[in-house]
């Protein structure tokens, strides 16, 4: 029997065949609740039909795509030559052309969106040291890629439903994840709402709608298929966002969620962060043809290409995506492009496969973080002279969450059983007998007055 909060634990493709199962019960429920055209009433049987996953809006039968092409005699192959354009309307010194494509946001609003691509910033840089130093085992920074975070942020509900892979923090940061959540993740203390069950930087968040992360790449992409789909038979108002890189678009588990996505007609943003790298593999090395955005026509998708790095491009594609996705009840591809400035992770050392120029060459001349600061100085919202106090406040902020993360208790041992089954089976509890009986027998092996309970009653 699954736990009730087995959907916030991940658990690679066992979610992914069950939200599919999921919403294919729901999709026999919805038609005997409410009489729905899109399949007769029929046993608890599943059967796979065409028909069972037709819209109401869908006609009985479809007309053959054969009688639609345009034939020919001639014997040569066809191949698209012409790129998606990439959406670009602010450049580096913050000037949106034209101005009518300036989403003209409050100031408040613009400032929140600045102080957290800067407090994500300086979030990075202290967690990629202290990892250096021991104090975590593992993270994963941002760097360059803030944009993508903060400006389809603000373009979604709070209600969406987020499936990341392991870089959007800024996401769940501009969502309201405090720094006191994020560490006590990454320190997997008592307070880590996984329990300490995941590697650092695996966040999530059933407040915010956020999908916890799961390591093996790519696995959140058909899940994110199954999310819409049952928002969608469901009569949600919201939407779901899977985020993914370009390396992860390589995997067969994409190829199948975008199918799965255009033929179930799923309410969702197929999100790309092409930030040319993934690990040590160029993003010239991962495809032939148009990149990522090449492939969304194919799986008859609307699309589209942007600048990763102007967060008002990455907001207006992001805002009519969702307009799309949720009018007319089908899914949208979006490629942002943008530059991973940061090593992959603190496991990698990116200066053995490129250079330091090519690094500080977008980091200097692509930074969205500056392009977004120039904006607001235009505007008159923003002075130089601000950026120094603020990123000591964001500094301080970040020190003394992890002061308080590193101080608490281990979550309590007995969670390795929990939150799988609603009943713990009899073998795990013979299980936890057996790891209980071992505790008590070396005890100087094993302190367990770091754990906030231990089996042994300490």
């Amino acid at each position: 029997t699954p736990h009730k909060n087995a959907s916030l634990v991940s658990s690679g493709n066992m979610l992914s065949r069950a939200l599919f199962s999921s919403g294919r019960v729901l999709a026999h429920a919805h038609t005997a609740l409410k009489g729905s055209r899109m399949v007769p009433a029929i046993s608890p049987v599943l059967r796979l039909s065409p028909r069972l996953y037709a819209t109401t809006s869908a006609p009985a039968t479809r007309k053959n795509l054969d009688d639609e092409y345009e034939h020919t005699t001639e014997l040569k192959p066809t191949n698209q030559k012409t790129a998606i354009p990439c959406f670009k309307i602010m450049d580096q010194t913050g000037t949106v052309k034209p101005a009518s494509l300036d989403p003209n946001l409050s100031k408040d609003e613009v400032t929140k969106m600045y102080k957290t691509m800067v407090q994500l910033n300086t979030m990075d840089v202290i967690m990629y040291d202290i990892q250096r130093q021991g104090r975590v085992s593992f993270y994963m920074t941002s760097f360059g890629e803030e944009a993508t975070h903060i400006g389809s942020a603000a373009a979604l509900l709070p209600e969406d439903m987020v499936w990341g892979q392991y870089r959007e923090a800024g996401v769940l940061l501009y969502r309201g994840f405090t720094l006191d959540e994020v560490m006590s993740q990454c320190t997997a203390n008592q307070y880590d709402t996984g329990k300490g069950r995941q590697m650092p930087v695996h966040y999530g968040s059933k407040r915010l709608h956020f999908q916890t992360i799961s390591s093996p790449l790519s696995t959140q992409i058909p899940q994110a298929v199954g999310s819409a789909y049952t928002q969608k038979l469901a009569g949600s108002p919201n939407i779901s966002v899977v985020y993914f890189g370009e390396g992860a678009a390589s995997e067969g588990d994409f190829h199948a969620a975008m199918n799965f996505a255009a033929t179930l007609e799923a309410p969702m943003i197929f999100f790309c962060r092409n930030n040319k790298w993934a690990i040590s593999t160029p993003s010239v090395e991962q495809y032939r043809g148009d990149g990522i955005a090449g492939r969304g026509p194919a799986y008859g998708m609307d699309t589209f290409r942007v600048d990763g790095n102007d967060i008002w491009a990455v907001y207006q594609v992001t805002k009519e995506a969702r307009r799309i996705a949720k009018e007319n009840n089908r899914p949208v591809l979006i490629e942002a492009m943008t530059y991973r400035v940061s090593h992959h992770s603190t496991s990698d050392d990116s200066t053995r496969y490129r250079t330091i120029d090519e690094v500080n060459f977008w980091r200097d001349n692509h930074n969205p973080i500056t392009r977004l600061r120039n904006y607001m100085i235009k505007k008159g919202w923003w002075k130089e002279e601000m950026d120094q106090p603020l990123i000591q406040e964001s500094r301080l902020a970040v020190r003394e969450a992890l002061a308080r993360a590193e101080k608490a208790l281990k979550p309590d041992i007995a969670h390795i059983f929990t939150d799988v089954f609603d009943t713990v089976p009899q073998h795990l509890q013979e299980q936890k007998a057996e790891l209980e009986a071992h505790l008590k027998l070396y005890p100087e092996e094993y302190p367990m007055d770091h754990h906030a309970k231990s089996l042994s009653g300490h």
